[in-house]
């Protein structure tokens, strides 16, 4: 019987759909000794997982509930499989996406801080920001207080599953669509990466949604970031690494640019760091997809790998294959 270890924080009731054949294992946090299983799900946290994984014996595929993997190669090493949950957080991302860019087109964080204050006549403040990070100094009668997304440019930088699920989200804002990519494709038009410094000055709003590798790394950097738009919104639901922190702090600081960002390098971003007191800027805690669905699809995705694994067909999300 294949045995399945899985962390214990997890309810049994969300494995309901798994295999009957199977002997499903839970595994506490604090692992004390070894356990012998075949197939491993780690626990959503690296810091936790890697507290366990040196008690496991006989692992021969690991199933991540996550789209990212990046710590697991070199925990596990090059003798398991490794299958990751594409397509599990898509919804979840996606409408962080559309919500992160309605929130600070609407100067809902302004907002939000006029709230606070108790303060109505406050809300003219919002006319001078949008003149400052517009370069728009024209005076407007009634005052402008917020932007809207409809006919905007949104420069997709990744197009994948989640990118796809943005796009179809934006619709009905009718927005214009610039597509980037690893490769160029056609139906519908997608660039290749190497163009994005020439399409970057066309977009109102950079949505970040790539894999984090060796080659995204620092991705958008200091030279793409003077490319950008006075007052263009940038929106990374990807990965902190692979947009230079200093560089944005600076864009920021300049009010060259405004941003929305669920992930940060460093992550977890400590305390004092200068992204916490840039303006023009919306930070989430990498909460994007952590809905009540997070564990549900992640599951649904590992049980059918599970089931395609047994009975000898081919997996849909390798990202390792075990040599």
């Amino acid at each position: 019987m294949l045995r399945i270890g899985y962390p214990a924080m997890l309810a049994p009731d969300l494995f309901r759909n798994f295999p009957s054949d199977v002997e499903l294992i839970p595994l506490p946090e604090e692992l004390d000794h070894d356990v012998e299983i075949d197939v491993w799900v780690p626990d959503f946290y690296a810091a936790r997982a890697t507290r366990v994984w040196p008690h496991l014996r006989g692992v021969k595929l690991v199933l991540c509930l996550l789209a990212g993997t990046e710590w697991i190669p070199a925990t596990v090493g090059p003798h398991v499989t490794i299958c990751n949950a594409q397509g599990a957080h898509n919804i979840g991302t996606a409408e962080w996406t559309i919500g992160a860019i309605l929130a600070m087109l609407k100067y809902f964080p302004l907002y939000l801080d006029i709230q606070h204050t108790e303060v109505w006549k406050r809300r003219f403040e919002s006319s001078q920001l949008y003149a400052e990070m517009n370069a728009d100094p024209r005076p407007y009668y009634p005052p402008v207080l917020l932007e809207e997304l409809t006919g905007k440019t949104v420069l997709m930088v990744g197009h994948g599953a989640i990118g796809k699920e943005i796009e179809r989200m934006l619709e009905p804002f009718r927005v214009k669509m610039l597509r980037v990519a690893r490769t160029a494709r056609t139906e519908p038009l997608v660039h290749a990466v190497s163009g994005l410094d020439s399409l970057l000055p066309q977009a109102d709003v950079v949505v970040l949604i790539l894999p984090y590798t060796k080659d995204s790394h620092g991705l958008i950097g200091r030279r793409q970031l003077e490319f950008m738009r006075q007052g263009a919104l940038l929106v990374n639901a990807a990965r902190g690494p692979i947009v230079d922190t200093d560089a944005l702090v600076d864009a920021l600081k300049a009010g060259k640019i405004r941003a929305a960002l669920d992930v940060t390098e460093p992550e977890p971003l400590p305390q004092g760091h200068p992204l916490w007191s840039c303006p023009n800027l919306l930070i989430t805690p990498h909460i994007a997809a952590s809905s009540p669905q997070f564990a549900v699809n992640a599951l649904r995705v590992a049980e059918e790998e599970l089931r395609r694994y047994m009975a000898g067909e081919p997996l849909q999300n390798v990202v390792q294959a075990a040599i």
